[in-house]
């Protein structure tokens, strides 16, 4: 698995620059939730490991960004500096994607080896629709696309139904079945689930950023609500 490397940011970024590093920054977060995917799928401690480094990169750019935006928005147009805010946005929002991920990452190896089959195909599903959307996010920031920023929307209605059986299946249990780490399970559970909602929330200023409207304007303008979005999208899913 490649791993995206973070150099420097350049004294004194032109606007277009903190764009494509706000960019990068999320593919970067993408890369994170692939490895939580493929560590929680393979039991991979390396991969698992790796979420560190990657959590570090992303505070680090973080500051960066958030100094770069500081000294650049006083020096554009409204049109780019309401940009460059969503640039902001975006990696609060991704700086807590990393911790989240990392906390995944550290819950995963205090249960190593007592996670049954049903987890670990539910989490891997759910770390695997997070790198989805956040990929979605980084694409639809990049290209100003807000049809995949709604897809990003979308997905996050099956992070909701993962966590949801994972619940039933540890809190409340209904077939008495004895179930091992079942506190480790729960904590990956709202950390994948808390990912997705940050990565939500990437897509709607998207939306905000593309249209100047609130996400709940973008949707009408789909005139389709979540639930029909979501349908739609499940549909689409088992055509493939």
């Amino acid at each position: 698995m490649s791993t995206a490397r973070v150099e420097p940011i350049a004294p004194e970024p032109s606007h277009h620059q903190i764009v494509r590093r706000t960019v990068e920054a999320c593919r970067l977060a993408k890369e994170a939730a692939a490895a939580a995917a493929e560590g929680i799928a393979t039991g991979s401690n390396s991969l698992l490991n790796s979420l560190r480094q990657r959590e570090r990169e992303l505070d680090t750019l973080d500051m960066e960004i958030d100094t770069a935006v500081t000294n650049a928005i006083t020096e554009v147009e409204p049109a780019q500096a309401r940009e460059l805010l969503a640039c902001m946005k975006f990696m609060i929002g991704l700086e807590r994607i990393g911790d989240l991920l990392l906390s995944f990452a550290n819950s995963a190896q205090a249960a190593a080896g007592r996670i049954d089959s049903e987890d670990t195909r539910d989490l891997t599903r759910m770390a695997t629709i997070l790198e989805k959307m956040l990929t979605d996010c980084a694409d639809a920031f990049s290209t100003r696309d807000v049809s995949q920023a709604v897809d990003v929307l979308r997905a996050d209605s099956e992070m909701d139904r993962l966590r949801n059986l994972i619940f039933l299946r540890h809190i409340e249990n209904p077939e008495n079945i004895a179930r091992q780490g079942s506190l480790q399970v729960i904590f990956m559970t709202q950390s994948l689930e808390r990912a997705g909602d940050h990565a939500k929330n990437l897509a709607e200023e998207v939306c905000h950023v593309v249209s100047g409207h609130t996400v709940r304007h973008v949707l009408m303008a789909y005139d389709k609500p979540v639930e029909q979005m979501f349908i739609d999208y499940l549909r689409k899913r088992e055509q493939h």
